[in-house]
C-alpha cells in the first residue's frame, strides 16, 4: 500500500519563489493544501521556515546571484517566478533583467519543465510605464531560455492585504471628499486575488503545449474610482470626488504618502502604472481553463470580509522587498561593516537598563507588542512625526503597523523596523527600514535576576560619512528623552502584564 509519504514523494516537486511576497505567500498554502511538495527560495530562509509546513522545503538562494540558484532548482519540474523589485530604487528594471536572466539559464539547465510567470496587464500599442515595461521584458526573458513560459498578465489585484486595495481603503476611509487626478479614470479589469491564484494553480495541469501568455481579469471593466465607489457603498460610506488635471505621478505619490499605507517610492511606480489601460482584450484564458472570474462587488466584499475576519494571510508590505533597502540583513547575530561596497564607521550605541519585579516571559510580552496599535510607549507624536518625514524623503513611513498585535516573527516588518532577530522571552532585535545616512538597529534584551528581570535596551546606528555623524549628534538630545521614556513605558507595561 502507498503511504501519504511515498504519494508525495512521486508529485513533481515545484519550487516557489517569492512566497514572502503578497500573492506567493498565499499560493504557498494552497500549493501545501492540495499535497503538492513544495521548496521555497528566499534569501533569508529562517523568515519563511515559521511560515510553511513541515514538508515544504526552504532553501538559500537570490535571484541576482546565478550560482546560487543552482541547487534550489535542482530536480524541480515546475517553477513559479513571482519575483519583482518594484520596492527597491530606480534601478528596479536592471535588477529585474539581471533576475530573470539568471533564473532561465538555470532553469534550463536543471531541465525545468515550465516557469509559470505572473505579470502586468497593459495594451501592446502604448509606450508604457517603467514598471509594466520591466513586466514585459522579464515575461520575455524567461521565454528566451527556451523553458515553456505560462504567463498570466492581470490588472488590479483586489484582496485583503494586496497594495491596490489598501490604497482604495485608505483614501475612501479617510477623505469624504478627495481630489482626483485623471488616472482614477482609466479603464481597468480588476480581479480577486482568490482568482489569480484558481489560474496559477490550474496552470499545474495544462498541457505544456498550452503554455503561453494568458490575459486575465474580473467580470467587470472599471477604473479606480468606480471601485472606490463599489468599497463606499459596501462600507455605508459617501465617496465624492473633485477630479483636476494637474496633478503628476510624483505629486500624486506624495499625496498618496500623506493618506495611504503607500510611500511615495511605491506611489509613483504603482501611479505610473495606472495611467495606462488595463483590460483584458485576448479572453482565450476563459476557454483554456475553468475559471470564473467574480466581479468587483464579489472581491471587495470578500477582501473587507477577510479583513473582518483578520484573515489577511498575507499583506503586500509585509514582503522584504518593499522596503526597498539593497543591503543584506544578517542572520548571524552580528551587525555587518558594510552596505553596498560603503563603509560604516564606527557604530554608535545608546543602551540602558532598568529592573522590573516580574519574571522574564512576561517582561518580554510587553515588549513584543510594541509598535502597530500599542505604539512605542512614549513620545508617540514624535514617531508618527519621524514617519511622515520618512514618507516625504520616499521612505516606507509607520502605516505598515503590524501583522498581529502580540506575536512577531522573524522577517516581519514594524512599522518602519523589520523583525531581524527574536528569541522567545529573551532578546527582539529590529532593523531600521526609514531612510536614513547608515543602518540602525533597536535590541530588547530581557535576563532574570532572581525573581526579578533586567531589561536592556540598546540602539546601535552605524553612520556613513559626515551626513551619518551629523544626523546622529543632531537628534542625540531627542534620544535621550524618547529612549529613556520609552524604557520606562516598556517596565510600566510590563507590570500591567504581570498584575
Amino acid at each position: 500500500m502507498t503511504t501519504p509519504q511515498n504519494q508525495m514523494d512521486s508529485t513533481p516537486l515545484i519550487l516557489l519563489t517569492g512566497a514572502s511576497g503578497y500573492v506567493g505567500g498565499r499560493l504557498l498554502h494552497l500549493l501545501e493544501a492540495e499535497g503538492y511538495r513544495v521548496r521555497c527560495l528566499a534569501r533569508r530562509p529562517e523568515v519563511l521556515k515559521s511560515k510553511v509546513g513541515l514538508s515544504t522545503e526552504v532553501v538559500a538562494g537570490d535571484v541576482l546571484n546565478g550560482p546560487s540558484l543552482d541547487a534550489a532548482l535542482k530536480g524541480v519540474r515546475v517553477a513559479f517566478y513571482l519575483v519583482h523589485s518594484m520596492g527597491a530604487d530606480e534601478s528596479f528594471e536592471q535588477a529585474d533583467r539581471i533576475a530573470a536572466q539568471n533564473f532561465g539559464q538555470a532553469a534550463k539547465a536543471a531541465g525545468v519543465e515550465r516557469i509559470i510567470y505572473l505579470g502586468g496587464l497593459a495594451s501592446d500599442t502604448e509606450a508604457l510605464s517603467p514598471h509594466l515595461r520591466s513586466r514585459r521584458e522579464v515575461g520575455q526573458i524567461l521565454r528566451d531560455s527556451t523553458v515553456p513560459v505560462l504567463e498570466f498578465r492581470a490588472s488590479i489585484i483586489i484582496g485583503s492585504g494586496s497594495l491596490s486595495f489598501e490604497m482604495i481603503r485608505s483614501l475612501v476611509d479617510r477623505l469624504p471628499i478627495m481630489i482626483t487626478p485623471k488616472w482614477v479614470k482609466m479603464p481597468a479589469q480588476p480581479i480577486a486575488i482568490d482568482d489569480v491564484l484558481s489560474y496559477l494553480m490550474a496552470s499545474l495541469s495544462l498541457p505544456i503545449e498550452q503554455c503561453r501568455i494568458y490575459e486575465i481579469g474580473g467580470e467587470d471593466q472599471m477604473s479606480y474610482a468606480d471601485i472606490m465607489r463599489v468599497y463606499a457603498r459596501q462600507r455605508g460610506m459617501r465617496c465624492r470626488m473633485i477630479p483636476v488635471p494637474v496633478l503628476t505621478p510624483f505629486l500624486s505619490s506624495l499625496w498618496l504618502g500623506f493618506i495611504t499605507p503607500l510611500y511615495a517610492r511605491i506611489g509613483r511606480k504603482l501611479v505610473a502604472s495606472i495611467v495606462h489601460t488595463t483590460v483584458v482584450r485576448d479572453t482565450s484564458a476563459l476557454t483554456v481553463f475553468a475559471v470564473r472570474p467574480i466581479g468587483v462587488e464579489a472581491a471587495v466584499h470578500r477582501a473587507l470580509r477577510s479583513d473582518e475576519e483578520r484573515f489577511a494571510t498575507t499583506r503586500w508590505s509585509d514582503a522584504l522587498s518593499s522596503s526597498g533597502l539593497q543591503f543584506p540583513i544578517e542572520p548571524s547575530g552580528k551587525f555587518g561593516r558594510s552596505w553596498g561596497g560603503v563603509k560604516f564607521g564606527s557604530r554608535l550605541v545608546d543602551s540602558r537598563t532598568i529592573r522590573v519585579d516580574i519574571a522574564p516571559a512576561l517582561a518580554f510580552r510587553a515588549i513584543e507588542k510594541i509598535g502597530g496599535d500599542t505604539g512605542w510607549y512614549a513620545w508617540n507624536w514624535l514617531w508618527k512625526l519621524r514617519g511622515a518625514i520618512d514618507l516625504l524623503v520616499g521612505g516606507v513611513g509607520v502605516r505598515r503597523g503590524r501583522t498581529s498585535p502580540t506575536t512577531l516573527h522573524i522577517g516581519d516588518a514594524l512599522d518602519f523596523w523589520r523583525v531581524e532577530v527574536i528569541e522567545p522571552n529573551h532578546r527582539l532585535r529590529l532593523l531600521a527600514e526609514m531612510k536614513l545616512p547608515g543602518r540602525a538597529w533597536l535590541e530588547f534584551e530581557v535576563t532574570a535576576d532572581g525573581t526579578s528581570s533586567i531589561i536592556r535596551q540598546t540602539a546601535i546606528f552605524d553612520p556613513v560619512g559626515l551626513w551619518g555623524l551629523a544626523y546622529w549628534y543632531c537628534i542625540y538630545p531627542l534620544h535621550q528623552l524618547i529612549f529613556r521614556d520609552m524604557l520606562d513605558g516598556i517596565a510600566r507595561a510590563a507590570l500591567r502584564e504581570g498584575a
